[in-house]
């Protein structure tokens, strides 16, 4: 099969497109023909060589795969999954059977891992996955659309749903709407019934995350978004932040922040050290929170959403899969607003 791949960790010219081995399925596996993969910062973070991951070289990268059944193990309950079902694979491995999993928590899995990151992902032309990561992608919904929302809408329902419990009525604050998770979290945050305050760093981009349901905007590029933040919201600041982006927005993020406020935080593109004075901290009676991905829940949750056209997954561009080096630099160099889109 053909496939985007590299064999060394480094910059975008390490990606080469070459004829691999198609992937062998265990019992319990299903191969899908990728139709379509989105592309992610860990795709990215990955081929530089994150220190986390422990990976074998040559690699495949793409976390977020749709396409169609192609084969299944013997193991595989024939009943729930067919060959030619339109399906996407949910990017998160886990045991479901440590404490963890088993209280529902199966983004903390003690074994976690993740498609594209630790293991072959979807810049290719075939993938695979275990059965248990197999759903059904909703009618009326493309498979371009299907490979845009997995990891973005479910990183960004967990952080504000599940970790942050943002209610309605509250303020909360995206930081880099722009991007894949920002654009899923001002859908989220609005649908939820708060106001939303979105940060971007050019006017179009503000424009379009107006279209998704942005309240007030704020250009990150030309000015302190947290003295926007504070004037909007007279003074107070707002109950929730949304923070992915790391160490250049750090201290503002934090002093957007309203007394009783929680931070959730799922990034660090532009730096993990930052510099933390605890006494604003917990004179203010705030709270930090960290969040990884989501849960399978989490992932059943806003497949629905999507389905209904409560969400919608926000398209970019496209690439074909030859050119994954060109679809990378595109988001390396912040130009796309929401998903680019790998088509085999």
């Amino acid at each position: 099969m053909n496939a985007s791949i590299f064999r060394e960790f480094g910059g975008p010219e390490k990606l080469v497109y070459e004829d691999v081995p198609e992937p062998s399925i265990g019992r319990d596996e299903v191969l899908v023909r990728v139709s379509a993969c989105a592309l992610n910062h860990l795709d990215i973070w990955v081929r530089q060589g994150i220190p986390a991951y422990k990976l074998t070289l040559p690699h495949i990268s793409g976390c977020d795969i749709a396409g169609v059944v192609e084969s299944m193990g013997d193991d595989v309950d024939k009943g729930h999954i067919k060959s030619g079902d339109r399906v996407i694979i949910a990017p998160g491995l886990s045991c479901f059977k440590c404490s963890y999993c088993l209280s529902g928590m199966d983004n903390l899995c003690e074994t976690f891992r993740i498609i594209g990151g630790q293991v072959d992902g979807g810049y290719a032309e075939y993938a695979k996955a275990p059965a248990l990561n197999i759903i059904p992608i909703p009618d009326g919904i493309s498979f371009e659309e299907a490979a845009a929302f997995p990891l973005t809408f479910v990183t960004s329902w967990h952080m504000l749903i599940e970790r942050a419990r943002l209610a309605p009525g509250e303020d909360v604050l995206i930081i880099g709407a722009g991007s894949g998770i920002g654009s899923a979290a001002v859908q989220i945050a609005k649908l939820t019934g708060a106001r939303v305050i979105a940060t971007a760093g050019s006017d179009e981009k503000l424009e379009l995350a107006k279209k998704l349901g942005a309240d007030e905007v704020v250009n990150h590029s030309q000015e302190d978004f947290s003295h926007k933040v504070k004037e909007i919201t007279n003074g107070r600041g707002v109950d929730v932040v949304y923070e992915h982006v790391g160490a250049a927005t750090w201290d503002k993020s934090i002093a957007s922040l309203a007394k009783n406020g929680r931070l959730i935080t799922c990034g660090a593109t532009t730096g993990a050290e930052v510099k933390l004075d605890l006494r604003y901290i917990f004179m203010r009676q705030q709270t930090i929170m960290g969040s990884i991905m989501g849960t399978r829940r989490d992932l059943l949750n806003i497949t629905s959403l999507i389905g209904r056209k409560k969400l919608k997954p926000v398209i970019d561009s496209t690439y074909p899969l030859s050119e994954a080096r060109r679809a990378q630099e595109r988001m390396i160099n912040r130009e796309n607003f929401g998903k680019i889109i790998l088509i085999p």
